[in-house]
């Protein structure tokens, strides 16, 4: 399992409707704040301030195609190649980690292969890194440096 120790949220955060919304900074965009996009913002803000991620080289939630379905993925990071180098899926909290997590990501996978495989809920991380050949587990999150 990986460590994640999130930094101290700063988000813009207001009411329309009686329902919470959070302003994500890369999309540029006000969004409905449910558990798992409150997840997502902060392994985001992990990245950036953290990890020191150059938020240019992160996409969210972008629709890609497996074989006859359309699905989205929660966070890529590209490599300086502008190269699938991270593919990580979020859950909410209240979420169990499980295969069939796992499973998700490396059906991503197989569209967008990536180098690192990151699965999290916001409690628990884990990670592989993609040798080409197997699945190796990771005990942190590689720096940005070695992509």
């Amino acid at each position: 399992m990986i460590t994640i120790q999130f930094p101290e949220p700063d988000f813009k955060i207001r009411q329309k409707d009686e329902q919470p919304y959070i302003f994500d900074y890369i999309r540029k965009k006000w969004l409905l704040l449910q558990d798992e996009e409150w997840v997502r913002q902060n392994f985001i803000n992990y990245l950036l301030k953290v990890k020191n991620y150059p938020k240019t080289i992160i996409a969210i939630e972008k629709e890609i195609q497996l074989g006859e379905l359309k699905k989205r993925f929660d966070i890529l990071v590209y490599d300086t190649h502008h190269k699938p180098w991270m593919l990580i899926e979020c859950k909410a909290q209240e979420v169990k980690l499980n295969t069939g997590t796992f499973d998700q990501i490396l059906r991503y996978n197989i569209s967008l292969p990536s180098k690192y495989l990151i699965i999290t809920n916001g409690n628990q991380t884990f990670g592989w890194q993609n040798t080409g050949k197997q699945l190796k587990e990771i005990k942190t999150l590689p720096d940005y440096t070695n992509s």
